[in-house]
């Protein structure tokens, strides 16, 4: 696509432009307001049912397993107890609010956002088809996935959370309490911070929200005009209005969401003071938290470094920055790298962008690494049925219970130890999930909980390198991963396992162990419950097919070898009247030559 040079073609792209997006908007709000309001019934009824249906359930549960925990100490307990209350009776209001919101953005944007999406396609025929069908009844396909993750969220996800709550301690582990002499200031700077830091940090989100506002929009007025960074395809330009319209919309959300976690920032001052034993520094955090926020906002706002509001130190050994937002520092660290030369091939920087739109939002889009993991573990899991490390047993077990460890823990596992693996022996800087994707924290889905499951994965990754595992051992484990325990050194005696080396033993499954973790952790991810059950699906009818073809094999091989018992068996009969039909004619010869001698 040629970029327009000179203020003619440039206002002449611009013109050309509007009536498009226009249209392409106008057609998706009229699918928005015809299927819009079935998404909302559909979110909120069944969001609402099931939030309603398993409050009771939620409440007694979570009582139950506070007080059956070993993990907090007995003040703690009361105090968690109490505190309980006001947040188990506003669930289910604050729930259905929810869902009610979540019913209508999705039943907005859904259907504008596919309708932009069609004119990907590359034959206008096919553009003008799916412009007017892309959204609807996907859309409402789409409610019933939400209703369905918010399902799985609150049935399996929490319960697994208390499971875990009320598992046993290890010998080393301590329980977690707090003193109760401290516990009155613990309330007081709670209390303090939150009626001093919640209108302050709301204040800073409302003054930083206009720069926000007409920097978001000189920026993509600049790309729109310019045909520069995401929208240089024609594809993509529809997105650019569209993302001009969003993006007020977009500041809106990002100042809500501001004063919503500037609550949580306020009461994280009770644990300052429950760390630190010191009320004088808990109130040095009530100071400290604005200008925390304020430097953050500026960093992702690419303003000036630091803060002008006062900064007292609230930590007695550690970095004052350290707490509830760290600093993001992810260009400052490519930067550097840059200037040193690490980054090499393979390696993408933030700045980096595709050339489309539509590929720049699937390259951000989370699903890409699900998709990965999953697409493995249908690829794996077939592997390891012919190799018999899963049965059918095992497969039906987990169709009938709803979960096997073995598929849903280890399975998952099985996979990433074979991309850290593939990754450690050819040296890369990241993840190689396949020959041709390799997964850095640059390229990453920027979603915290990504990011918290990426570094432990990399820290992994230069463990395995380090170790310098050989192919007899990369085998074995493969095994062991499926088939074994992973608690104690005793644990691997009899799984021929090559090294007897026991401290390199106790490495590896305390490896083992962390990976099979943090799959434990991602399972209780709501789409994570979603796909799993389809992989299930995928194997349950891969392992019947050939269960099929091998009773349909064995049969006619049993068939084959009783034509062959018959076709003896009659082969004998014929022999064997022969030879009596001989020993007659014998025995009569015989008797005539005795008749005639006498």
């Amino acid at each position: 696509m040629e970029v327009p040079v000179g203020f003619l073609s440039t206002l002449w792209s611009f013109l050309s432009f509007l009536p498009f997006f226009f249209l392409l908007l106008l057609l998706g709000l009229i699918k928005a307001a015809i299927f819009g309001p079935l998404v909302v019934i559909v979110i909120l009824l069944g969001n609402s049912a099931v939030i309603l249906g398993l409050w009771p359930a939620h409440c007694i549960w979570t009582y139950y397993s506070i007080i059956r925990t070993k993990r907090f100490g007995l003040t703690l307990k009361i105090f968690i107890l109490l505190s309980l209350l006001v947040p188990l009776v506003l669930w289910p209001i604050f729930g259905i609010i929810g869902s009610l919101l979540v019913g209508i953005g999705y039943g907005i944007f859904a259907p504008l956002s596919a309708t932009f999406e069609a004119i990907g396609e590359e034959k206008f025929s096919e553009k003008l088809y799916h412009c007017f069908v892309d959204g609807c009844w996907s859309s409402i396909e789409g409610s019933f996935t939400v209703v369905r993750d918010f399902t799985d969220f609150c049935f399996h996800s929490y319960f697994s959370y208390m499971d875990e709550l009320r598992e046993k301690m290890h010998d080393d582990e301590q329980p977690t309490d707090i003193k109760l002499l401290e516990l009155p200031s613990c309330l007081l700077v709670s209390l303090l911070s939150v009626v001093v830091d919640v209108p302050m940090i709301t204040l800073v989100a409302l003054s930083k929200s206009p720069y926000m506002l007409f920097k978001g929009w000189k920026r993509l007025l600049e790309d729109l005009i310019g045909r520069e960074g995401p929208f240089l395809e024609t594809v993509c330009v529809p997105f650019a209005g569209l993302a001009i319209i969003l993006w007020p919309l977009a500041v809106t959300l990002a100042v809500v969401s501001a004063f919503l976690s500037s609550f949580f920032l306020g009461l994280y001052g009770g644990v300052i003071v429950h760390q630190e034993s010191s009320l004088q520094l808990g109130l040095a955090y009530i100071v400290a938290i604005v200008a925390v926020f304020d430097e953050y906002t500026n960093d992702l706002l690419f303003l000036r470094e630091g803060s002008c509001l006062p900064r007292p130190k609230y930590r007695k050994h550690t970095n004052p920055s350290s707490g509830p937002l760290e600093r993001n520092t992810s260009i400052e660290m490519q930067m550097n790298e840059l200037k040193n030369g690490k980054v090499g091939p393979g390696k993408k920087l933030v700045s980096e962008r595709s050339r489309t739109l539509k590929k720049v939002i699937q390259e951000l889009r989370p699903m890409q690494v699900w998709d990965w993991l999953f697409e493995s573990g249908g690829l794996n899991g077939g592997m390891l049925l012919q190799e018999g490390l899963i049965t059918v047993e095992d497969i039906e077990e987990c169709v009938r219970g709803g979960s096997c460890r073995k598929l849903s823990i280890r399975l998952p596992a099985y996979c990433i130890l074979q991309c850290l693996v593939r990754s450690a022996k050819s040296d890369s800087y990241g993840l190689l999930l396949n020959d041709e994707v390799e997964l850095t924290s640059y390229n990453s889905p920027k979603d915290k909980v990504y990011e918290w499951f990426l570094g432990p994965l990399l820290v992994m990754k230069e463990q395995i390198k380090g170790l310098q595992l050989n192919e007899n051992e990369i085998a074995c484990l493969n095994k062991l991963i499926i088939s074994y325990k992973n608690e104690r050194v005793e644990d691997w005696e009899n799984s021929g396992f090559p090294s007897e080396d026991k401290v390199r033993i106790a490495q590896l499954q305390a490896l083992l162990r962390r990976l099979q973790g943090i799959v434990a952790s991602m399972s209780r991810i709501p789409t994570f419950r979603r796909r799993f059950q389809n992989l299930v699906k995928a194997l349950y009818q891969e392992a019947t097919t050939n269960r099929e073809n091998n009773s349909t094999d064995n049969g006619s091989m049993s068939s084959n070898r009783g034509a062959m018992r018959g076709k003896r068996k009659m082969n004998g009969s014929y022999e064997k009247t022969r030879g009596n039909q001989a020993l007659e004619n014998k025995v009569n010869r015989n008797s005539v030559e005795l008749d005639s001698i006498v």
